[in-house]
């Protein structure tokens, strides 16, 4: 794969290094050559306790990367759940956890946070799941606001509940949501591996939708590989989405053949670094 863009890339220690600790993982990723990295929500429950966020923090500072991107705790994700935002019996920890992320955030500098819509419930009706949704990222936007953030929705794959399949669906949402409550702090975040794996085109991303896309994740396809052990033409749609006016971050959260350190090798190095804080 080569590099026909300028967009720069982090590395997603929630799917990559998990062969370490989670608070060596950072460091493994500086020592690969990047200088940033996301995570999926990396405690056990959404308000854990204050030495193991104090833990956490410490490990990325003293690894000297940034952290661009953090999700809101989704439930138990091992076991099929996609998100609280939207589940009627969880919206009180969901609300518990914002103030937790978006302080994490504060303190490392992170400005993108994603909200997991959630799972089609049995017994819940739709209709009021996708009020509650509304409500909950009008909450979520308005936290993340306070320090410059934007919270992101993510159309999902593999996960025949999850209500959110394309860029267009989560645009909807978006959408709804400042038609509503006037929130406008709210940005699509388009993994191209869930996209393209639920038939989405991802030229039409480009066209019709890149100046909501806050973020954008990869992964080729079929496989969740690394770029270039699928058939995704990955550098061509992330130059797509840099001429319609993409700057963001590309992270990698792809599930890697073998030892994560070992699987950079379609990135030369003096890649990793650009964009880098």
């Amino acid at each position: 794969m080569t590099t026909g863009h300028d967009l720069p890339y982090d590395v997603n220690c929630s799917i990559l290094f998990t062969e370490l600790p989670l608070l060596e993982r950072p460091a493994a990723a500086r020592a690969a050559g990047f200088g940033a990295i996301e995570l999926w929500w990396p405690f056990a429950v959404p308000v854990p306790p204050d030495r193991e966020v104090e833990g956490l923090v410490r490990a990325i500072e003293d690894a000297g990367v940034g952290l661009v991107g953090l999700n809101f705790a989704a439930g138990d994700l091992a076991a099929g759940e996609r998100g609280l935002l939207s589940w009627p019996g969880r919206a009180g920890e969901f609300r518990d956890n914002l103030e937790v992320a978006v302080g994490i955030g504060q303190r490392l500098g992170c400005r993108r946070f994603n909200a997991l819509y959630g799972n089609r419930v049995e017994d819940a009706d739709p209709s009021a799941q996708d009020e509650l949704a509304v409500e909950q990222l009008a909450l979520a936007g308005r936290a993340a606001a306070r320090t410059g953030g934007t919270v992101l929705l993510e159309p999902l794959s593999g996960s025949p509940r999850y209500p959110l399949r394309t860029a267009g669906d989560a645009v909807a949402v978006i959408d709804r949501v400042a038609a509503a409550t006037g929130t406008r702090d709210l940005g699509l975040l388009a993994d191209l591996y869930h996209l393209a794996s639920n038939g989405d085109d991802l030229d039409r991303l480009a066209d019709e939708h890149a100046g909501r896309v806050a973020h954008v994740q990869i992964a080729d396809v079929p496989g969740r590989g690394a770029p270039g052990t699928g058939t995704l033409d990955l550098d061509r749609h992330l130059g797509r989405l840099e001429a319609a006016g993409y700057r963001g971050w590309v992270g990698l959260e792809y599930v890697p053949d073998g030892p994560s350190a070992d699987s950079f090798g379609w990135l030369p190095r003096e890649r990793r670094q650009r964009g880098a804080p």
